[in-house]
């Protein structure tokens, strides 16, 4: 009997490519969903090259209530804790989505660990690594490096990711369980969309096709591909030095205007991909009026670089470039349809 491995949020975009490479290598996966519609889908996607489908179970369960997860858990050797609160709108109470985030990955750790799970994997961001004072204009991300969840320029998706993963480790340490708990912080996630559920992670790409940003703002952050976040996101499962650490998911880094430069380059035709940076002082006027701008206002200006060596040292994962993890978000958001190229 293989192992047994549970993957929230299975539906999301880095959950089933986690759940497709567990699949993959032998593992069987026990996925939740929210509504049984989207359990449903996934469930389709992933066992249509699949032999014997029954090696993979989808269950509804909410991080907001505690209907489901005994189940959940329930003879599983591992756990990939990757569901989260992330609104389409973002809301306007930075600390909104804290109680669901935070909730729901004590109520995966109380369950998981109680269960009798080797280790839990769970998925935080970098975003809960950036969000300081005083970065300047190059700042080196290391796994010491914690976003301040109290500093007013942050928005409520850093504030909820920041806040739940620092009340996993308090939760870990207490029980005197940190060797079992890793967490996993990838930066920008691009990459196939194969199964359509992209969402948040490729709207930037979309944006930029759509012609909604004439110029971009002078960001930048460490890119992934969301095959090489889900390889990361396995092997942290077994890696005997993962225990109790903090992995960064991220290549190399690009500034907003070099994506651009990228598509651009792949995609000459699209004529409404900006060529241009904006001014800081309009990014700022801007974001007075668009949540989505006002989310990287933080940011502006400041080339994060992920010290990621370690990673690739610890789990024998080398992400693939940038560029590459770009151009593969483009080709299939092309072929589903949800962008113009021509």
């Amino acid at each position: 009997m293989a192992d047994r491995v549970l993957v929230t949020g299975i539906s999301g975009f880095i959950g089933s490519h986690v759940a497709k490479r567990l699949l993959e290598n032998g593992y069987d996966v026990r996925g939740t969903v929210r509504n049984a519609n989207k359990g449903a889908r996934i469930f389709n996607a992933l066992t249509h090259d699949i032999a014997d489908p029954s090696r993979l179970e989808i269950i509804e369960a909410d991080l907001g209530s505690d209907n489901g997860w005994a189940e959940a858990v329930k003879d599983c050797r591992y756990i990939q804790h990757i569901a989260s609160p992330f609104p389409l709108e973002a809301p306007s109470d930075r600390e909104a989505l804290v109680p669901e985030a935070r909730a729901g990955a004590q109520r995966v750790l109380e369950h998981g660990f109680s269960s009798g799970a080797e280790r839990v994997v769970m998925t935080s961001s970098m975003v809960a690594m950036m969000g300081q004072k005083g970065r300047g204009k190059e700042k080196i991300l290391t796994e010491s490096d914690w976003s301040d969840p109290d500093w007013k320029p942050l928005t409520a998706y850093p504030v909820s990711k920041t806040r739940a993963e620092i009340s996993a480790w308090a939760y870990a340490e207490a029980q005197g369980l940190k060797n079992k708990l890793v967490t996993v912080c990838p930066g920008l996630v691009f990459g196939p969309d194969i199964f359509h559920n992209g969402g948040a992670s490729l709207g930037l790409i979309k944006a930029l096709f759509a012609g909604e940003f004439p110029m971009v703002p002078k960001i930048a952050y460490p890119i992934v591909d969301v095959r090489d976040c889900a390889a990361i996101h396995v092997a942290a499962m077994t890696a005997d030095e993962a225990g109790g650490r903090r992995l960064m998911a991220g290549a190399n880094t690009l500034w907003f205007s070099e994506i651009s430069a990228v598509l651009r380059k792949e995609y000459p035709r699209a004529k409404k991909l900006p060529k241009s940076e904006l001014p800081n002082f309009s990014v700022k006027l801007m974001a007075l009026f668009d949540d989505r701008v006002k989310g990287v206002l933080p940011d502006i200006g400041t080339f994060h670089i992920a010290d990621a060596s370690y990673v690739t040292n610890i789990t024998g994962v080398m992400p693939r470039p940038a560029a590459e993890a770009i151009i593969a978000a483009a080709r299939s958001l092309a072929v589903n349809g949800d962008i113009d190229v021509s």
